[in-house]
């Protein structure tokens, strides 16, 4: 019951932080409209939504199959402190932080934070994440499926942002 009552509280926290991020973003996309951004990748942005919604999806199907999964107590507090990075990154970017790729031409590049250290931390954190939530509960075949699609996703996201940068 505790395993259950853990895993539900978790996907929970993990559902209201996606759709806080989406209220986020579409914050941020208003402003970086109203200044002038022009969105690029927008071919690839419904299957990067579709990836993060499946991987939710397989999550809970796979844990309802396995039923009652212990929980591991290191990979649940490293990605709740994977999400003290993620909130570093998104207060680095301020309002050009978003879930889509937009540029305002001419505009220097935001160099603080992580970003001083890394070019896309935000991706290194979502591959974290996608490889630690199906762990924390022995979850396999959602960590390495989504891992894999993950991977294929942000070879095409880096290379459209890396272009339009």
């Amino acid at each position: 019951m505790k395993n259950n009552m853990t895993f539900i509280l978790l996907i929970s926290l993990i559902i209201l932080l996606r759709i806080g991020e989406l209220i986020l973003s579409k914050r941020n996309e208003k402003w970086l409209l109203q200044n002038g951004a022009i969105e690029y990748g927008q071919k690839h942005y419904p299957l990067i939504v579709a990836l993060h919604v499946l991987f939710i999806i397989s999550l809970i199907i796979e844990y309802s199959i396995k039923r009652t999964v212990p929980y591991n107590s290191f990979l649940l507090v490293s990605y709740i402190s994977l999400l003290v990075f993620k909130t570093w990154v998104i207060l680095s970017l301020g309002k050009f932080w978003n879930t889509k790729i937009y540029r305002i031409r001419n505009y220097p590049l935001i160099k603080k934070g992580l970003y001083r250290y890394f070019k896309h931390p935000n991706y290194m954190i979502v591959v974290i994440e996608i490889a630690v939530i199906p762990l924390i509960f022995h979850l396999y075949f959602t960590a390495a499926i989504f891992t894999l699609f993950n991977a294929i996703m942000l070879s095409v996201r880096i290379k459209e942002e890396n272009k339009v940068l």
